[in-house]
C-alpha cells in the first residue's frame, strides 16, 4: 500500500508540474506579446519626442529673432554655429576628388 500511495503522490505532483508548466508557458507568451507592443509604443514615443524637440528648437529660434535681445543673441549664436557646420561640410566636399575617386590610395 505504501508503494501505491507514493506512486499516486508522484502522479499528482507530475500533473501539477505539467499544469504549472502549461500555465507559465501561456503567461510567458502573453508577456512576450505585451513586451513587443510596449517596445513598438516606446519607439513611436521616441520618434515623437525627437519631432517635438526639433519643432521646439525651430520655435525657439523663431522666437529668438522676434524676442528680446537675450533671445536674439541665442538665436544668432545658433545660426552662426549652424553656418560653421555647413562651412566645414563644404570644405570637406571641396577636398574630395571631383571625379568621385578617393584622394587617398587604396589600402590592401
Amino acid at each position: 500500500m505504501a508503494d501505491k500511495s507514493v506512486i499516486t503522490e508522484l502522479g499528482n505532483r507530475i500533473r501539477q508540474l505539467i499544469d504549472d508548466h502549461r500555465r507559465l508557458s501561456e503567461l510567458a507568451a502573453e508577456l512576450a506579446a505585451e513586451n513587443g507592443t510596449l517596445k513598438a509604443e516606446n519607439r513611436s514615443l521616441q520618434e515623437k519626442r525627437k519631432e517635438l524637440e526639433t519643432e521646439l528648437s525651430r520655435m525657439q529660434l523663431t522666437v529668438g529673432f522676434a524676442g528680446d535681445d537675450r533671445d536674439r543673441d541665442k538665436a544668432r549664436a545658433r545660426v552662426n554655429r549652424l553656418m560653421r557646420e555647413v562651412d566645414k561640410c563644404i570644405a570637406l566636399l571641396s577636398t574630395a576628388d571631383p571625379a568621385g575617386n578617393d584622394t587617398e590610395p587604396a589600402r590592401r
